[in-house]
């Protein structure tokens, strides 16, 4: 048993920063940052909380679907930049909506909402839950240091939804993890503990550029392949790829060592930026809404990120 995506909704804040502002703001311009993310601007939550964004999402979901809030049997929430340790992003957005069900959140950065959908999946392949909501919802302005243009230049803050149902839409999956902190890490606020003298570094996302970039690309290439082969897809089976959004220079080049047509990729970063979990939810969000997706496509969704992990999955629409 497994199910089908019965509707999508997303959320993004009003305020959209461009490059242009930020380029007031750090040594940087909107041609090297549209050249080398693909970013055009991004938005940023100014009086939104995480939850606030989620809740706009996961309502718009249930109304897509038709889904009433206390007929969800499940909210998982993937995130890494919820407003509180405690309660969870999915405590609060089961409170918000009206829902009254298991929750809880799941942390896998950007990988994060694929690694969500494949963890609904056994509590469907149990008979445990027949409706649930799975959301990927990031204030990513909150973990940037806004000093660093490397880093602040590509993030952006969002949240999108999906409501899954009893079906046979969630065919296949593939999963890589390996800690790599070396690579990509946001570290925690370390605390006022008179008795703890380790030194840590500041809690913003560090990356390593050119290893996440070769990561990244290698990542979705082998995902890709993997799940096309598992599944003796060809390119023609095939009706979009919906890339985590992180790099529009790692989807090209992902793309061309692929051998797949462009067109096949859909991607929105110049929109919205890097809004990790949430990134993947938004796009499938616009392609439904769009009119974009019909009854038996074939989509993979493929991720990549801090971890390291990486995730891929074949899902029919």
């Amino acid at each position: 048993m497994s199910f089908y995506i019965a509707g999508t909704g997303s959320y993004v804040p009003e305020r959209a920063l461009t490059n242009d502002e930020l380029s007031k703001m750090v040594d940087t311009s909107d041609e090297w940052i549209t050249q080398r993310v693909g970013v055009k601007e991004r938005r940023v939550c100014t009086k939104e909380t995480v939850g606030d964004i989620a809740c706009r999402a996961a309502q718009r979901a249930l109304q897509n679907a038709g889904v009433d809030p206390d007929e969800l049997d499940l909210i998982i929430a993937a995130t890494i930049s919820a407003d509180m340790a405690s309660p969870s992003l999915g405590c609060i957005i089961e409170r918000d909506i009206g829902a009254s069900c298991m929750a809880f959140d799941v942390s896998a950065a950007c990988s994060g909402f694929i690694f969500a959908l494949d963890v609904a999946a056994g509590y469907f392949a149990r008979g445990k839950v027949k409706t649930a909501l799975v959301v990927g919802a990031e204030r990513m302005s909150r973990l940037v240091d806004w000093n660093d243009r490397s880093t602040c230049v590509i993030f952006g803050d969002g949240a999108g939804a999906a409501v899954l149902r009893v079906g046979e839409g969630y065919i296949d999956s593939t999963f890589t993890v390996r800690g790599g902190d070396d690579v990509i890490r946001i570290p925690n606020y370390v605390g006022t503990s008179p008795f703890f003298k380790v030194e840590m570094p500041p809690p913003y996302i560090y990356m390593n550029g050119q290893e996440t970039f070769k990561f990244a690309v290698n990542a979705m290439v082998s995902d890709v392949l993997q799940i096309m082969e598992k599944n003796n897809l060809t390119a023609s089976d095939v009706s979009y790829i919906i890339p985590h959004q992180a790099n529009s220079r790692i989807v090209e080049l992902a793309q061309r060592r692929l051998g797949l047509r462009a067109e096949m990729f859909y991607v929105n970063i110049e929109r919205y930026g890097n809004t990790s979990a949430a990134s993947i939810p938004i796009a499938l969000d616009e392609l439904n809404r769009g009119g974009s997706l019909s009854r038996g496509d074939k989509i993979i969704l493929t991720a990549f990120g801090s971890g390291l992990a990486n995730a891929a999955c074949l899902i029919v629409w």
